[in-house]
């Protein structure tokens, strides 16, 4: 008598069992009743009618998706290598799941056309100098097309330009060749302030006679420190002529008395 109600309890705790879901803190479900779209669910503990709804899990973290090296050839001409790594995650679950079929592959293979169409767009300077701006515009342009479903790209970062071998030795050349001019320059500028620093000095002494002898006396005074050894330099006049003429003076006043 009881196995019916048994067996009647023992299909209601399966059917119950069929329909739990357990959904994690970053997960949400997309619920679908006969193929309707019903609405999205949150984390924890969830039911479902078996047979009836069927719930596709989105997880809601942060994505790292690494884009291929894709050949793109430069608006100088220049054919280059590029591949770079796209961060983004989905924010509405259920345009996720309705509006594309996988959004994983989608925004791959988005990221890679847009790499390789807006580098192509770019010249080589550009690609090696500007990658701020170049990683600015791939972002907002991959985001702006992947904002349909449900999908935000925070950030796109070029990773490697892989150049061509004859092309690393003429931007090696050019690097070199810099590196020279910047140190003729260097150079240059020094001389002539080490001329300008003469001429001044030079201007300073002709006006001052008296300098140019402490000078000449300083000269001589860093020679006889520096080398113990015997030393015979003229003797400018100008030094002596004073003396000769107290002499002089000294005689003409002996001989007049």
């Amino acid at each position: 008598m009881l196995t019916a109600p048994i067996i009647g309890l023992a299909i209601l705790i399966a059917l119950f069992a069929a329909g739990v879901r357990i959904l994690n803190e970053y997960e949400r479900g997309v619920v679908f009743r006969l193929g309707r779209f019903v609405g999205v669910r949150q984390a924890g503990l969830r039911w479902i009618i078996p047979g009836v709804d069927r719930m596709v899990k989105v997880s809601l973290r942060e994505i790292v998706m690494d884009v291929p090296s894709q050949e793109v050839i430069t608006r100088d001409n220049v054919s280059v290598k590029v591949n770079a790594v796209l961060y983004f995650r989905v924010l509405h679950p259920e345009k996720a799941v309705i509006s594309v079929e996988n959004f994983l592959y989608g925004t791959s293979q988005l990221s890679q056309t847009t790499l390789r169409s807006v580098c192509g767009q770019a010249e080589m300077d550009e690609l090696l100098s500007e990658r701020e701006s170049i990683n600015r515009r791939l972002q907002e342009i991959i985001d702006q097309q992947t904002e349909p479903w449900g999908v935000k790209v925070r950030a796109v970062e070029v990773k490697a330009i892989d150049l061509p071998e004859e092309m690393r030795r003429a931007m090696a050349r050019q690097a070199e060749a810099e590196r020279e001019r910047r140190a003729k320059l260097i150079h240059a500028e020094g001389e002539f302030q080490a001329a300008q620093r003469l001429a001044d000095a030079s201007a300073v002494l002709s006006r001052e006679p008296a300098a140019l002898q402490l000078r000449y006396l300083q000269t001589l005074t860093e020679i006889a420190t520096e080398r113990n050894s015997t030393i015979i330099f003229p003797l400018p006049m100008d030094l002596i002529r004073p003396f000769l003429a107290e002499q002089a003076a000294r005689m003409a006043a002996r001989s007049e008395g």
